[in-house]
């Protein structure tokens, strides 16, 4: 109770606080934005012609019309990366990793955990975006069963044929023992891009994977949330009121906010 006393204190303060014109600027560049990675447009914009799980973001998206059509595909040029690995990927179970596929590729929403990357194939990558819990928990009841030999997928394959394959010394398991819970699929499948989150759908607090475009995209709302707290803490000037507040706060929860 303690803890979640001073997160809602600390939220509380962050929202009410006058946003100066430099945190303005901070948080609006934060909003409607694509990451700089391997085959994102780069400013979003309308694409009425996207593929199949990826049409949610037809108005506005990130991601091409081809792009959202090889999200569909089991070995696209888009990584070449394949799903079924261990085996033949269930089909309840692939359609959870195209709908990754196409927030990741097609979302102009996750600008708040926009992130520098590491990497000769993209300089941008997203951090701990907060997922609803429903979709945490139905990825993982839907692939509980599926087989895999990596937690990591982001990293450590095999790729001498071009295609990841699992690596030497490793074995084929159910996703239920590789990850034991929906967080540990969540948060340890992609290098914690992902954050397991008790945030329900329509709370505003979480990002949807799954959602329902005839009635608006709510990861918009969310997005200007998640942007405009983090533009109150980078505008907290020093000695403020606010800068004491939040120096109270230990990391782990600062990092919640």
């Amino acid at each position: 109770m303690m803890v979640a006393a001073w997160v809602l204190l600390a939220l509380l303060a962050l929202l009410a606080w006058p946003v100066p014109a430099t945190a303005a600027t901070v948080r609006d560049s934060l909003l409607n934005v694509c990451m700089d990675a391997k085959h994102h447009k780069t400013a979003p914009g309308p694409e009425g012609q996207l593929h199949g799980q990826c049409t949610p973001w037809k108005d506005n998206a990130c991601c091409t019309a081809n792009t959202s059509v090889q999200a569909h595909q089991d070995q696209s040029y888009l990584y070449n990366f394949n799903w079924d690995h261990c085996g033949i990927m269930p089909e309840k179970c692939k359609r959870h990793f195209i709908q990754d596929t196409c927030l990741y590729e097609c979302s102009p929403n996750l600008g708040p955990w926009i992130k520098p990357a590491d990497s000769s194939w993209r300089k941008e990558r997203i951090l701990h975006v907060p997922l609803c819990l429903e979709d945490c928990e139905e990825w993982w009841e839907d692939c509980q069963n599926a087989v895999t030999c990596k937690v990591n997928w982001h990293k450590g394959w095999n790729w001498t044929t071009g295609i990841n394959q699992c690596p030497r010394g490793t074995s084929c398991q159910k996703f239920r023992y590789v990850f034991p819970t929906p967080a540990d699929l969540c948060q340890q499948i992609w290098s914690h891009s992902y954050r397991y989150t008790a945030y329900r759908r329509g709370s505003g607090r979480c990002i949807q994977m799954w959602f329902n475009p005839s009635q608006g995209n709510p990861n918009v709302a969310v997005a200007r949330y998640y942007a405009q707290a983090n533009a109150a803490v980078a505008a907290a000037p020093a000695g403020s009121p606010l800068s004491h507040l939040l120096a109270l706060l230990p990391p782990a929860l600062l990092a919640r906010l």
